[in-house]
């Protein structure tokens, strides 16, 4: 169960099979203020995982069962990506490439040295919160354009794609006035302060 004092808090979450290694880092992170919790393979983090809480993962890259390295892939492609640094005993060129491609924070070996793990960490929870950070504006920008009337998502597209007001006017058969009208709506809904920000908030939309 999880403190309701720590919910909102990141959280560095360890998946190591060898448990004095779990202990050692869970230990390390604690030491310097974080919340750190343990777990022993990748099935064990699943069962208790909470896909929304903010902060990352320390991945052992040799697991039993689902290797660190295809769970890290798989976190990548799915719907609550996660920022990971993976450790290995044993780390050659090929995998730490893999590792990275796939989005991973760092790749370091073991016995990894306390403070270059917890810059990678540091690192990694940044990279969280920048992730959550942009879903969140994505989010209030869905629920903005959601808002407009068919109309002004007309407009929007056609602002967006350059056009002046008489342009889109003759194009939607409109007067420019009214054209006006709903385009001053469709800003102020959307908060938009200029075209250049319209722009930004169009591409945001699109992805």
């Amino acid at each position: 169960m999880i403190d309701d004092r720590k919910r909102g808090q990141p959280t560095v979450i360890v998946i190591d099979d060898d448990e004095s290694v779990r202990n050692a880092l869970k230990g390390l992170f604690q030491s310097v203020g974080l919340i750190a919790e343990t777990h022993g393979s990748v099935s064990e983090f699943l069962a208790a995982d909470d896909p929304d809480r903010a902060g990352c993962i320390v991945l052992d890259i040799r697991l039993p069962g689902q290797s660190g390295l295809e769970f890290q892939e798989a976190l990548a492609k799915s719907r609550h990506p996660r920022s990971v640094v993976l450790i290995s005993a044993h780390v050659d060129v090929a995998m730490a490439v893999r590792a990275m491609k796939a989005g991973a924070i760092d790749v370091l070996t073991k016995p990894v040295r306390e403070q270059d793990l917890l810059e990678a960490v540091n690192r990694a929870l940044v990279d969280d919160q920048a992730r959550r950070d942009k879903a969140n504006e994505a989010a209030a920008l869905r629920l903005r354009y959601s808002k407009l009337t068919h109309r002004e998502r007309e407009i929007m597209t056609l602002v967006v794609a350059g056009k002046l007001n008489k342009q889109i006017a003759a194009e939607i058969q409109l007067a420019e006035a009214t054209v006006k009208l709903h385009r001053g709506h469709m800003m102020r809904k959307m908060l938009a302060a200029s075209v250049a920000d319209l722009v930004r908030i169009a591409a945001v939309l699109d992805n």
